[in-house]
């Protein structure tokens, strides 16, 4: 279960990579050539936000029901928080998904509320950018030392 779990959660991170990227570029041309708030702006928005609401229930049972590493490091935290690997999974991974998470959820109802277009395409803008850049920060990429030895996928 735990394998098919990771395979998932990491699909799922290329999905909100390409549709956080995919919204992030719509409001920032948006914004930039103050064109009208489309449909496809919206659903970018949405479906950044959908397959960020997967990722976080796939991460949540892994994190909660079959990590190894995060069984590991919640056992001893003082541990754990000396291993940057532990600390990453077990803290830094976790808070700044459930960060972005949240920041995905209030732009897009921001978005929502806004009543100008420019004022819209702005709003997602900064609050998807941040979530992405985020994003970016907490995968554990192959070259970084939490994500050696596990590939691209």
């Amino acid at each position: 279960m735990h394998n098919t779990l990771l395979l998932i959660h990491s699909l799922l991170r290329w999905a909100i990579l390409l549709a956080g990227i995919w919204a992030v570029i719509r409001a920032f041309k948006g914004f930039s050539g103050k064109t009208p708030f489309t449909g496809a702006d919206k659903k970018a928005g949405l479906f950044f936000m959908i397959f960020f609401d997967l990722q976080l229930v796939v991460g949540l049972l892994l994190y909660f029901v079959t990590s190894p590493v995060v069984k590991t490091a919640l056992q001893d935290m003082k541990v754990a928080m000396k291993d940057s690997v532990l600390r990453f999974y077990a803290v830094e991974h976790i808070t700044m998904a459930v960060i972005a998470f949240i920041l995905v959820h209030i732009g897009y109802s921001k978005v929502k509320k806004a009543v100008t277009d420019v004022q819209k395409h702005k709003t997602a803008l900064i609050f998807f950018g941040i979530a992405l850049i985020l994003v970016l920060l907490l995968t554990p990429w192959p070259f970084r030392m939490a994500g050696a030895g596990r590939g691209w996928l």
